[in-house]
């Protein structure tokens, strides 16, 4: 059994979930109150990765962040930091390919939230940032948090976009996904295969059943 990419996927989804979920609501409140020109071209650029094929966004991620990408190069020759084929370029693969489907779930939870309570709030004295953790945060959570777990999981069954800008590399960058795939390539490796298949599913209907309860909650 590879409990080693078990472990990753698991850092991987972590520390994806950190970084996207702040973002998603952030995005998703602007999306769902904001007006704003050129909204419509917005929203789409930040669902793309949700519709793309996700080795078509590792490769953009690539052509970005590589050493000889456009932002990339200028962080390696200056810096010294190499971002692609490392477990930082695994996170942002499972970041970018996960916001959308957290965003969407925010933006929904978000649009449900009554504006007339916001704006009850507002008029009583509260600020708006007050106002929104107070008030639009708590109605809208049972959305978000089923928003964060589906995130969760789909940052663990990434595939596309990992091997392409982070590469499958054993012990840093090797998620659950990348091996199994691994595995099927060798001869003999049917049983842990099989395993690591079966704990893939296991995860995958935990979190359907988490997000499911999360949003009846509400």
């Amino acid at each position: 059994m590879d409990y080693q990419a078990i472990w990753i996927s698991v850092k991987v989804a972590v520390f994806t979930s950190l970084i996207a979920l702040p973002l998603a609501i952030m995005a998703g409140y602007l999306l769902a109150r904001k007006q704003f020109r050129g909204k419509t071209v917005v929203e789409a650029i930040l669902h793309l990765p949700m519709v793309m094929p996700p080795v078509t966004t590792g490769y953009l991620l690539l052509l970005l962040l590589g050493t000889r990408g456009l932002l990339g190069k200028f962080l390696y020759n200056w810096l010294d930091i190499r971002i692609a084929f490392s477990f930082g370029a695994a996170v942002i693969a499972a970041a970018v390919v996960s916001f959308p489907l957290i965003l969407r779930s925010v933006k929904v939870a978000m649009q449900m939230v009554d504006p007339a309570l916001e704006e009850a709030s507002k008029s009583l004295g509260a600020p708006p940032l007050k106002t929104f953790l107070f008030i639009t945060l708590p109605l809208a959570w049972p959305g978000i948090s089923g928003g964060f777990v589906l995130g969760f999981a789909r940052s663990l069954g990434e595939f596309g976009a990992t091997i392409t800008f982070a590469g499958n590399i054993e012990g840093e960058t090797r998620t659950l996904p990348l091996a199994i795939y691994a595995k099927m390539q060798v001869p003999g490796q049917e049983n842990e295969t099989f395993l690591l298949v079966a704990i893939s599913v296991v995860i995958s209907f935990v979190a359907i059943i988490g997000s499911n309860l999360a949003y009846k909650k509400g």
